[in-house]
């Protein structure tokens, strides 16, 4: 009966003072403090750590004043000892093993110029008509003057002629 107490015993110490695995995702930026949002999540600003359960890939925004936006998603990968499989023995250790993922992102000075603000808009419509394969852009929006108006329209080259014959 004593000898069937102590491997009971020791299994329920191994299993109370087991560590566990924390997962960080540590995020930095050029400039910093910049907004980041994980997953459509706002999380702080930059440089930041925040904890992760799952591996796998993540919907990046950043933001800052004056700068670009950034738009991504990049992948938390899982190192081999968190792998299915060894991760439980490092589950029952009786230390904590840590997982960090590091992300930096460089943004980049937005330009409020109106030339610049008029080719992103042009660059999104095309982004835009880029599913319609063939199709001619609006000559009229190519040549749109800044402050709005429509140039006049330009004189065609080609010339028409016509075929009727006048019976007498």
């Amino acid at each position: 009966m004593k000898h069937s107490i102590l491997p009971l015993l020791f299994i329920v110490i191994t299993v109370s003072s087991a560590g566990c695995v924390r997962r960080t995702l540590s995020i930095t930026s050029t400039p910093s403090d910049a907004l980041v949002w994980v997953n459509h999540r706002e999380v702080g600003r930059t440089p930041l750590t925040v904890d992760f359960t799952h591996y796998g890939t993540y919907d990046i925004r950043i933001e800052r004043d004056g700068m670009e936006p950034v738009l991504t998603s990049r992948k938390a990968n899982a190192p081999v000892w968190d792998l299915p499989g060894p991760d439980l023995v490092f589950e029952v250790m009786p230390f904590q093993a840590n997982s960090k993922v590091e992300w930096h992102f460089d943004l980049e000075p937005r330009d409020e110029s109106m030339t610049a603000l008029v080719e992103r808009a042009r660059s999104f419509r095309n982004e835009a008509r880029g599913a319609e394969a063939g199709s001619t852009a609006d000559p009229a929006m190519e040549t749109m003057n800044l402050n709005g108006s429509v140039p006049p329209e330009p004189v065609s080259k080609a010339t028409t002629t016509s075929t009727d014959a006048v019976s007498q």
